[in-house]
């Protein structure tokens, strides 16, 4: 092992504002935690993108070593559970929010976080799935739970051209359901319609203010925006249907009434990825290890340097990116 390595650590920029610099670590330099990972490949994601960008305080102590996935190999171990070389993944737990990340060649973690490397995948589709496509595997699993019927009205997707939004259609639609793409980028319709997409809808149709009640027009929904979108949805989902909902791109606020939930039943469905449970990791996991086509994968990923990553955090901020990034550490 290098006696240093290459680090992007956000810092305090003054004013109650951060920027991302490339710091020169040593092992000693690590949280002193049980598992000392080996880092290959990392994403880049929303919250990254916020982070490294310096556009959202996402770091809530400083400095703190940006990135939120990584797939790598164990180096040390003083848990039973994990041996030196084995393949690990770990996806959020506050990975570059209350945890040193991911953009590193080395860091330590605690046990409970990491997952072996699924089987059926390499490090570097596994980061091309990273948080935002296992978060995808994780409302897909809700609605299946709930149980989104497969004819009929379609299954609608925000932020389709997006992480999740592009695992999200590519899982639905290896599943039999037929769906809706929201975009605002009509340049992307190609891609979401080999992604499995049917049909395509305007985000400024769901972007204002709309009725308590809608015309009964989705069986179920996967959505990143909230606000006026996640409202709207509700209010056009059919009756029993369920909306995921797992990002708030569009903001916090649920302009909505119960009126969706009480006189059509229909559920919204939160999903949180960041602290799920194991037993929902695996599951989201499985479904992605079972149904996402890997010639599909390949289509919605681009594998960049780490040197790339402050242009690709801005790139990201300013909607420039299409699917997935990954990140060679």
């Amino acid at each position: 092992m290098s006696d240093t390595f290459n680090a992007l650590r956000i810092v305090d920029a003054g004013d109650r504002k951060t920027r991302a610099e490339v710091t020169q670590m040593t092992l000693a330099d690590l949280p002193d935690l049980p598992v000392l990972v080996e880092i290959s490949h990392s994403t880049v994601n929303y919250k990254d993108g916020l982070a490294v960008s310096g556009k959202g305080r996402i770091a809530r102590r400083l400095p703190m070593t940006a990135g939120i996935d990584l797939a790598g190999t164990v180096v040390e171990s003083a848990s039973s559970d994990f041996q030196p070389g084995d393949k690990v993944i770990v996806n959020g737990w506050g990975l570059s929010e209350t945890e040193q990340g991911a953009y590193s060649k080395f860091q330590r973690v605690k046990p409970e976080w990491l997952l072996p490397l699924p089987e059926g995948f390499s490090p570097e589709q596994a980061m091309a799935i990273g948080t935002a496509g296992y978060t995808a595997g994780l409302c897909v699993q809700a609605l299946l739970d709930w149980g989104t019927p497969k004819d009929g009205a379609p299954v609608l997707v925000t932020g389709a051209a997006g992480g999740v939004g592009s695992v999200a259609i590519a899982l639905l639609s290896k599943l039999g359901f037929p769906v809706t793409a929201v975009t605002g980028r009509p340049e992307t319709q190609e891609y979401l319609g080999k992604l499995g997409a049917t049909a395509f809808l305007d985000r400024a149709e769901l972007a204002e203010a709309g009725k308590p009640l809608q015309a009964e027009s989705w069986a179920g929904g996967v959505d990143v925006v909230g606000n006026h979108t996640l409202a709207n949805v509700l209010a056009q989902t059919c009756y029993g249907g369920a909306v995921a909902a797992c990002g708030l791109a569009g903001g916090p606020a649920l302009p909505g009434t119960v009126m969706p939930h009480i006189l059509r039943g229909v559920a919204l469905l939160g999903v949180d990825s960041v602290m799920a449970p194991r037993a929902k990791r695996v599951a989201a996991w499985d479904l992605l290890d079972k149904h996402l086509d890997r010639d599909l994968l390949g289509t919605m990923y681009s594998v960049h340097g780490f040197d790339e990553l402050p242009k690709l955090a801005e790139q990201l901020m300013d909607n420039q990116i299409r699917g997935r990034v990954v990140v060679e550490i």
